[in-house]
């Protein structure tokens, strides 16, 4: 599984159309085999004799209505862009899950991600997409019913990450990742003994290590993209604070540039998750590192 988060948008219906694979349709109704899991409080807004078939356009409205009933709401950035999108993908090779089982999984990133927490009757609006084969979409409207923002853990990404791997465990799916959970590893390596497309071993080789390159730059922890974007988010947020009228505009544009490298690094990480993951360590004297950051410049996350 591949857990990806797109930056935040200030309507649903351009991640709801990338959710479907297709636009948003006033005619078009959304059984519960598409949206496979949802925030509890929808009862109350569908009664027992009531069509709960809507269309992909009222499911838009009912994601966007908090936020034209908290008009002054805005994030800990300042804006808002309250609708929050995160897809998961299968493996190509993984079986077919059941609606079920997409619930499951729906639910578990949901408390994950902050968007639903145990207890909470008045949690945010939140529904689970699983229109396209082997994926699983999440979309969320950060403000909450009494005008509150939503606040998700800094380090959200890697935390959706563990919790991916704990899911793959439990559902026998294929890891991208098997050397961050030792339950896989075997299962993982099973799979992957024969040459994919009758491909020679020397040529699995090579594929093997160039995937361990792209999983080296795109690492959260130690990659050089992640080093990069922590100065990057550091020199923002010093701009921010700036009296001047040139700060906040410059920090808010170096934001944008940390989001794409955040973007870049997903996107690496995936490319390499379709490769052979068992990549052979990289020799040291071929490595190319970037030069560390400054000590106390890397803002926590």
């Amino acid at each position: 599984m591949i857990i990806r988060i797109h930056p935040r948008d200030i309507s649903p219906s351009a991640p709801l159309a990338e959710a479907l694979g297709r636009p948003a349709s006033g005619q078009e109704g959304l059984t519960e085999h598409t949206v496979v899991a949802h925030w509890p409080g929808l009862d109350y807004y569908t009664l027992d004799d009531e069509q709960k078939t809507w269309t992909s356009t009222e499911w838009a409205e009912h994601l966007a209505d908090p936020s034209w009933q908290h008009p002054f709401a805005v994030s800990p950035q300042d804006d808002r862009r309250a609708i929050w999108h995160a897809d998961v993908r299968l493996h190509p090779s993984d079986r077919d899950l059941t609606g079920p089982e997409w619930s499951e999984i729906a639910h578990r990133i949901a408390r994950m991600a902050g968007i639903q927490r145990p207890g909470d009757d008045q949690g945010c609006r939140w529904i689970a997409v699983q229109a396209q084969p082997g994926r699983l979409d999440l979309l969320a409207n950060l403000i909450r019913p009494d005008g509150t923002w939503i606040t998700q853990h800094r380090q959200l990404l890697p935390l959706l990450g563990v919790e991916c791997r704990r899911i793959e465990a439990e559902l026998a799916l294929r890891s991208p990742r098997p050397d961050l959970d030792p339950e896989q590893t075997s299962r993982f390596a099973e799979r992957s003994t024969e040459p994919a497309n009758g491909a020679s071993p020397g040529t699995t080789d090579a594929t093997t290590h160039l995937a361990g390159l792209l999983r080296q730059l795109a690492d959260e922890n130690t990659g050089p993209l992640a080093s990069v974007r922590g100065l990057v988010e550091h020199a923002a947020h010093r701009l921010d604070r700036l009296p001047q009228a040139y700060g906040p505009a410059a920090g808010h544009q170096l934001e944008l540039i940390a989001r794409r490298l955040h973007g870049i690094q997903q996107d690496l990480d995936a490319t390499a998750a379709v490769l052979p993951a068992t990549a052979r360590p990289v020799p040291l004297s071929n490595r190319r590192t970037a030069a560390p950051p400054t000590p106390g410049a890397r803002l926590p996350r």
